[in-house]
């Protein structure tokens, strides 16, 4: 069989394993290998772009500064670009090219969290993008708060509401925001657990709550629980073969929909409907705003990542603890060295989320933010939403 015999779908598979400078050379061999390598269905550009990104290797390849140059390189690969690569990148070596309004439109939502669309104003969908990208850009490199004087934060309370609070961005600091609301319910003495939600471009969403074994169902916090761990879905090789699984998923699909089983009792059960999936949901992997490749399957577990939020499976989730009191979601600001650790590999969790260089930057969350997070929450577990102080009525 000669090369113009073979399938489409293997050419593209075995282009797909080259890199960028090998596949610039290839795509001048021949009108077929051009025709199959321009083609914006196939685009076997897509993947060694997206190797580059996920490596963080974006500075070190001099092709990938003018790669939508090339009448090759379909317009989706642009998108992409624009959507996961460092805004250092983005804004001082990239050759940006001329998109359509909607292709900016998609870039903006895809990139950033929803609660900055309320930077646009007036502005096109290029404008707003660039003008945000180097303010978070700004942001990750110094301590200036001139653009975001107050931070927003989001509260999920143990009583089913939520609070939108904010707190001068020049005195933002979430450890001891989370203290003082520690003290308030009298949990000051136990220790305060970070955990890492998703990753996006330019932001991670960090959760701040408490775990305890508490003697009665007063303190527990269910919906700290479900944001956490959505209600249908398992960590893949958790359960130990007494255990029988709430829901039933294919983990990594786009869609999944759920079975209910029966399950094993806790001695402080929480509310039947944090047990399973919302009534009528069904889970989507989340793409507005699109997660970094660590989390690529969010809200479903990724494998082979720093998704660390379960510590466990069902009744056995967090060493048999228990999320009580509120628990705090904040958006922190990456950079550069946010994943640069001098001592041994980081946790992703607890202190070290906060602690160390590239840590310290806070931009607000929003309960626009949420929704998109977690749209399992918005019309069955979240009961009232208070803007500022108050546990609602």
């Amino acid at each position: 069989m000669n090369f113009d015999g073979l399938p489409v779908e293997l050419v593209v598979s075995v282009l797909e394993e080259l890199d960028l400078g090998s596949l610039v050379i290839v795509s001048c061999l021949s009108r077929r290998l051009r025709e199959i390598i321009s083609d914006p269905f196939l685009n076997p550009w897509r993947q060694p772009i997206a190797r580059i990104l996920l490596d963080g290797t974006c500075a070190d390849e001099p092709l990938l500064r003018h790669i939508t140059e090339r009448s090759t390189v379909p317009r989706q690969n642009a998108v992409d670009i624009l959507t996961l690569a460092p805004p250092a990148f983005i804004l001082f070596d990239f050759t940006i090219p001329n998109l359509k309004q909607d292709d900016w439109e998609m870039i903006f939502r895809k990139r950033f969290l929803p609660g900055w669309v309320k930077w646009k104003r007036d502005l096109s969908w290029r404008e707003a993008y660039k003008r945000v990208l180097m303010r978070v850009w700004h942001r990750s490199q110094t301590s200036c708060t001139a653009e975001e004087a107050w931070t927003k934060f989001v509260v999920l309370n143990k009583n089913g509401t939520a609070n939108e609070l904010d707190v001068s961005s020049r005195n933002f600091n979430p450890a001891n925001i989370f203290h003082d609301m520690k003290v308030n319910s009298n949990l000051a003495h136990l220790e305060t657990r970070i955990r890492l939600v998703v990753e996006f471009a330019d932001v991670r969403i960090l959760a701040f709550g408490v775990l305890n074994r508490p003697r009665g169902r007063y303190t527990i916090n269910d919906n700290a629980r479900i944001f956490l761990h959505p209600p249908g879905i398992e960590r893949e090789g958790l359960l130990t073969s007494g255990e029988e699984t709430l829901g039933e998923l294919l983990i990594g699909s786009p869609m999944s929909r759920f079975s209910i089983g029966s399950s094993t009792s806790d001695d402080f059960p929480p509310d039947s409907s944090s047990r399973r999936p919302p009534h009528g949901f069904t889970y989507e992997r989340l793409i507005q705003p699109l997660p970094t490749p660590a989390f690529a399957e969010y809200p479903f577990y990724t494998p082979d990542s720093h998704d660390k939020r379960w510590l466990g499976s069902s009744t056995l989730e967090e060493n048999a603890r228990y999320w009580v009191g509120p628990m705090m979601l904040v958006a922190q600001i990456t950079g550069s060295q946010t994943n640069v650790h001098s001592g041994p590999s980081l946790n992703y969790q607890d202190a070290d989320l906060i602690n160390g260089p590239g840590r310290s930057q806070y931009a607000s969350f929003t309960f626009a933010d949420l929704d998109a997070l977690a749209p399992w929450m918005k019309e069955d577990y979240i009961r009232q939403r208070v803007f500022g102080q108050g546990l609602g009525h």
